[in-house]
């Protein structure tokens, strides 16, 4: 087993984690792990943008107003306050970076987004998330002290004692195993202070907006590690993914319905009046149920948002690569709709943490999608997430270089050991197993959930997490296996986590408890000892 040694280990190249990597690197080393390559996060496929106040028309109390009302009664408002009040810091530091937002007549050109009072979206054209990746990962890249170590997956935090043994809070985090994809070998990273900013977990359903490396891995290993994960049961289904057999996991942006996109059912009627008084800019969580309530009424594919009353060189100009990759497919969404369908997008529960990133494990921060920071509460205010992940990557480095530069560990981690593990040949037993976990949470754990889908849920996911431990054990690893283990966790946690929360609200509806309850104002705590 190989054992490298840096001052800081960052798990994850999304925004979050590029941008945490290259303020640690002014105190020290640092190894980035990714899974793929870096350029392939949830970051990257960003397409509205990042809010903050910006505007003359626009202030911090509207701001502040507008993610509190998101997030029905479960964000922490000093923390709101918090974020929000240092947005334009981090602008100002991704444009130092080289972030090039789209101007216009020399200002910004903000977007409007569902929840928002004011046009406060800052963006690059409909691929801010790719731009921002580029200029960070630029920078990361002439800094002399960040070594990326691509195609390496984590497999488990690299612990002081076992959690089995000892609680978090008197435990601590040495790093992580990883397995090198290439060679099959499994590798100890140990650093003074470990940053997860691994993403989210959309893999965990069928339908998704992510990428296929977001498979929730840092949730699953910090749960594993004994730490508690918050509201995992708030998941976010962007309503509008582009439904077309030659297309997997396109986003259709937000920023259509800010700009007066319709949506119209099968008949060509618009329905979200009926839905909501903000129409197409109601939250997110309002308008997935409202296509979700659709689809199943009339027993349509899909749905349709139409663009084609706006002008077509403003369609091309505000939307470049919606337009080209919908043209791609035969759909010119100046001149006809653009077929949608929800899809997991976005997970407002994760690690919980505290104001500067900080776990409960000495050493272990996490930030971006993979963390619980309480800004978003039942449901997320749309563009909030790319600013949550700046906010907590600067908070978070400053944390780290104030207590843990120059205390890099010599202790020699314990060997992985691959006991009397065997190459698989039976792989299509994780294909199956993957396959059955996503269908299971779309059909029983999705947009509208009831008692009786949860429990079936949770009966059949403990059988499959039973036949995935004993393949984990008798096989070696792979990056089928690991993702596969860390879904099946995920589901289980999303499951406990619904079940226990007997009312309706933000994200989480079922059809059992319709009404929002005070008894349940507080977020829902998951951990491996419950």
């Amino acid at each position: 087993m190989t054992i490298h040694r840096y001052d800081f280990l960052v798990i994850g190249s999304g925004a979050a984690g590029l941008l945490a990597a290259r303020k640690l690197a002014v105190a020290g080393t640092v190894a980035v792990l990714t899974k793929r390559e870096p350029e392939i996060s949830n970051s990257n496929l960003a397409q509205g943008g990042i809010a903050a106040v910006t505007s003359p028309d626009d202030n911090f109390d509207l701001h502040i107003a507008d993610t509190l009302r998101t997030g029905a009664g479960l964000s922490d408002p000093d923390l709101v306050k918090g974020v929000i009040t240092e947005a334009p810091a981090r602008i100002k530091e991704l444009l130092l970076l080289g972030t090039r937002f789209t101007l216009k007549d020399g200002v910004f050109e903000l977007g409007l987004e569902g929840g928002h009072s004011r046009r406060r979206v800052l963006h690059a054209a409909d691929a801010t998330g790719r731009e921002m990746e580029r200029a960070l990962l630029a920078a990361c890249r002439a800094e002399g002290r960040i070594t990326f170590f691509p195609n390496y997956s984590a497999v488990d935090l690299i612990l002081r004692a076992r959690p089995a043994r000892v609680r978090p809070a008197d435990n601590s985090c040495l790093g992580a195993y990883a397995l090198e994809e290439s060679t099959g070998r499994v590798h100890s990273f140990l650093a003074s202070a470990t940053v997860l900013a691994s993403g989210g977990a959309g893999k965990v359903y069928r339908y998704t907006s992510n990428p296929d490396v977001a498979t929730g891995d840092g949730m699953a290993m910090a749960y594993r590690a004994g730490l508690e994960l918050a509201n995992m049961e708030f998941v976010q289904f962007h309503p509008t993914c582009l439904y077309h057999p030659q297309a997997k996991s396109f986003l259709i942006s937000e920023a259509l319905r800010g700009e007066g996109g319709i949506l119209r059912g099968a008949d060509g009627a618009p329905f979200m009046k009926a839905y909501s008084r903000y129409g197409e800019l109601a939250p997110r969580d309002i308008v997935a149920r409202a296509i979700d309530s659709e689809l199943k009424r009339t027993g349509a594919d899909c749905v349709y948002l139409d663009m084609s009353h706006l002008k077509p060189a403003f369609l091309k100009r505000r939307f470049p690569t919606i337009h080209a990759k919908c043209l791609a497919l035969g759909i010119d969404i100046t001149k006809q709709p653009i077929p949608v369908v929800p899809a997991a997008h976005f997970f407002c529960g994760g690690v919980k943490v505290d104001r500067d990133g900080r776990t409960a494990l000495t050493g272990l921060f996490a930030i971006g999608e993979v963390a619980h920071t309480g800004l978003h509460g039942a449901n997320r205010l749309a563009s909030n997430s790319l600013l949550e992940a700046c906010v907590f990557a600067h908070r978070a480095a400053e944390a780290v270089k104030s207590s843990y530069v120059r205390r890099r560990s010599a202790v020699k981690p314990a060997p992985w050991t691959t006991g009397n593990a065997r190459p698989s040949d039976e792989a299509v037993i994780i294909t199956h197993n993957w396959d059955e976990i996503r269908t299971l949470m779309w059909n029983y754990v999705g947009i509208v959930r009831s008692d009786k889908r949860l429990a079936r849920a949770a009966a059949r996911v403990e059988i499959i997490s039973a036949e995935i431990v004993k393949y984990y054990w008798d096989f070696l690893l792979t990056r089928d296996l690991l993702e596969l283990r860390n879904i099946a966790c995920l589901a289980g946690v999303i499951i406990r986590s619904a079940r226990r929360r007997k009312e309706s609200r933000g994200l989480h509806y079922t059809v059992d408890y319709p009404g929002t309850s005070p008894r349940y104002g507080k977020p829902t705590l998951t951990d491996r000892y419950q």
